[in-house]
């Protein structure tokens, strides 16, 4: 509903728009101040935090149809603000002197018959004026379809956030300080959350108005690279260096999980760099409560420094496989 403080407000000066500007060019302008204005951009700044709600209110009513037209035919009543002549007492016959005839100012007459200030009242807005025998309110525009004792509660904005947190706090879970304005909100965030998932926090946004409930908190996680583990939905990728020897005749090694937990992983001879081993279960659990797996990622590591027998055990192995070519598929794809 409106408010009888639209007289003196004006709403597309706020938003710097034409009174004819269509509702998209409404919503870019909003969206442009909001971030200019936003309390999470301008901690502290309380001039920044008054126009950022003085844009949202001017965006509430100019972006709902008809809080825009009841908006527009109030500011017309009142020549875009209330204005009373110099030396007049205020009264209503001054404020509605713009529907006068030549003869001077017009009277209304609040019983007996003819058109009296009810009935004017009630044909400009719908027959709200109106109340009993009187009007709803003594010293009030309680009676106009619109005013202050009819005002629509009205939700409060969401404000969206961001937090960087390492992978570690990802897997177990943690809690952090969101900034609101001057204040700040503890927010939990759950085990298993990913990069870039967004979390709510409800009943922490912008106050509501008139009474209307807070918006929320959208606060959207990115999770911080680890020097080992990388994630990949559900699933946890880990670089695991093996020995030439391991490599060659197979192995079993202990392998470091996400959890903290050691696991035996078994290395099939022959294996090159960058083979993929799965340990199913042993990945991320989500917040959803599934588990993904790790998979384990060789890499061959060759000593750069080699003792007299290790060089003489490697030539021996060279000597005996000299007729095995590692690079002969290559030369063949090579010819495509």
């Amino acid at each position: 509903m409106a408010n009888q403080d639209w007289m003196a407000k004006d709403f597309y000066q706020v938003l710097g728009v034409a009174k004819d500007a269509e509702a998209k060019d409404i919503k870019k302008a909003y969206r442009k101040l909001a971030r200019k204005y936003h309390p999470d951009q301008n901690p502290g700044d309380k001039k920044a935090e008054e126009k950022f709600k003085e844009v949202a209110e001017a965006y509430q009513v100019l972006s709902d149809d008809e809080k825009r037209k009841e908006y527009d035919a109030i500011r017309t009543m009142a020549g875009g603000g209330a204005r009373f002549a110099p030396g007049s007492d205020g009264s209503f016959e001054d404020m509605f002197s713009m529907f006068s005839g030549p003869g001077g100012k017009v009277r209304f007459s609040t019983s007996g018959g003819g058109a009296g200030f009810e009935d004017m009242l009630s044909s400009m807005f719908g027959g709200g004026a109106r109340a009993g025998n009187g009007y709803a309110g003594a010293g009030s525009f309680g009676g106009f379809n619109g005013f202050s004792s009819r005002r629509r509660p009205e939700r409060g904005a969401n404000i969206n956030s961001q937090v960087s947190i390492p992978l570690r706090e990802a897997v177990a879970g943690t809690t952090v300080k969101v900034q609101n304005g001057n204040s700040a909100v503890t927010a939990r965030v759950p085990a298993g959350v990913t990069n870039g998932q967004k979390i709510r926090i409800a009943g922490k946004g912008q106050p509501g108005i008139n009474g209307g409930a807070p918006g929320d908190i959208i606060l959207q996680v990115t999770v911080e690279p680890h020097p080992v583990f990388e994630v990949q939905g559900r699933d946890v990728y880990e670089n695991v260096p093996i020995s030439f020897d391991e490599a060659a005749l197979g192995a079993t090694i202990e392998v470091p999980t996400i959890s903290g937990e050691i696991v035996g992983v078994k290395v099939p001879a022959g294996s090159s760099t960058d083979k993929l081993l799965r340990v199913r279960g042993k990945g991320l659990r989500n917040v959803q409560g599934k588990q993904g797996d790790l998979y384990v990622r060789l890499k061959v590591v060759v000593p750069k420094k080699l003792s007299e027998a290790s060089r003489a055990a490697v030539e021996e192995f060279r000597r005996s496989a000299a007729e095995a070519d590692p690079r002969e598929k290559l030369k063949e794809m090579a010819k495509l």
